[in-house]
């Protein structure tokens, strides 16, 4: 079975974040949304990855190049132009000759794909959504469906007067081969908008599949936050980080002064140094290759990778992406911070 990603979309919600770098790259817990989501379909038995790009895609194939570090085989397929949601896997449309799962590859979940699969099959359907629930779905796709779990109606970002369920499409789809026929070629296209109620109105039968405890649109720097804190918290499970046994995860050449007080949960990533009398968490995730100064606090910040934190610093409630270096005796406090530029984040 064949696993498409739609990674073309250029984040920018995310910014500035995604000024350097594609969505599925900005990293969670020191890897790649993408490499976390990718390993996860792996662990069911999807060995095929194609990978529909176009904003930044070099920053995509030089990292994963053709899968096989990861255990799988990768195809990317680049769009000269966004063709929109239902364009991209039209696009993508000679690589499939059976059953294929489409995932938007800005989404963090704990989703079993083999029990999504087998739902899938027993309802013999066309095409399975997975859904959500949020307490206001007006900035998503809202599905009614009825006691069978086969989709009702589609609407899309609805005004109040619309909204008639909290269930919001999750972005994971199975396809049948055969419903790629009725997304136009060459066009813009939006799968979401129009695909899926033409396909309802022919008699297409779509399942809707609602087993997701855990479900997050990383596409916002208040929403890459909220995804840190679920998994230091348990919330979101990942595979290195073992909350029943510690909230501390420690990487590989992690060099800590005697006195360096770590206030769980934190996570610090490999060949890690950091200096006396310094303050790491709660809350706190640091990157590979991070150099912290002596006096330093770090409180419900994330670092990315290759950050120099100045000594006497105090970094509250903030991103620092790569390659950061923040002066001494520097204070900030909900911002995000890129090389050479910062920006005051939202709550």
């Amino acid at each position: 079975m064949k696993a498409l990603f739609l990674a073309g979309g250029k984040g920018t919600r995310l910014k500035p974040l995604t000024d350097k770098l594609p969505k599925p790259m900005v990293p969670i817990m020191t890897k790649p949304l993408l490499e976390r989501d990718i390993t996860a379909l792996k662990k069911c038995g999807i060995d095929e990855i194609v990978l529909s790009v176009c904003y930044k895609p070099q920053h995509i194939k030089e990292y994963f190049q053709d899968g096989d570090r990861f255990g799988v085989k990768m195809h990317y397929v680049k769009e000269d132009v966004p063709l929109g949601t239902g364009g991209a896997i039209k696009n993508t449309e000679k690589f499939y000759d059976d059953t294929f799962l489409i995932f938007n590859s800005d989404i963090l979940s704990d989703i079993d794909f083999k029990d999504m699969i087998k739902y899938h099959k027993s309802k013999k359907a066309d095409v399975t959504i997975a859904v959500t629930t949020v307490r206001n779905p007006s900035a998503y796709g809202v599905i009614d469906y009825d006691e069978n779990n086969y989709a009702k109606s589609f609407i899309e970002k609805p005004s109040p007067n619309e909204i008639t369920s909290n269930y919001i499409n999750a972005g994971i789809y199975i396809f049948e081969p055969k419903v790629l026929k009725e997304i136009p070629d060459g066009r813009v296209v939006s799968i979401e908008r129009g695909i899926f109620p033409l396909l309802l109105k022919k008699g297409y039968k779509i399942a809707i599949y609602n087993k997701l405890s855990y479900w997050m649109d990383v596409g916002t720097p208040k929403k890459y936050f909220e995804a840190h804190r679920d998994i230091l918290t348990g919330k979101c499970k990942i595979p290195e980080l073992n909350l029943e046994k510690s909230c501390l995860y420690r990487g590989k050449n992690v060099k800590l002064h005697s006195n360096v007080k770590i206030i769980e949960p934190a996570y610090i990533g490999d060949n890690v140094e950091i200096g006396a009398n310094t303050v790491i968490g709660p809350n706190a995730v640091i990157g590979n290759n991070c150099c912290i100064g002596t006096g330093s606090n770090i409180i419900g910040s994330i670092l990315w990778d290759n950050v120099n934190i100045g000594s006497g610093s105090k970094l509250y409630h903030s991103i620092m992406s790569s390659n950061c270096i923040m002066d001494g005796d520097s204070d900030y406090y909900n911002t995000i911070y890129t090389p050479g530029y910062t920006e005051l984040m939202a709550i």
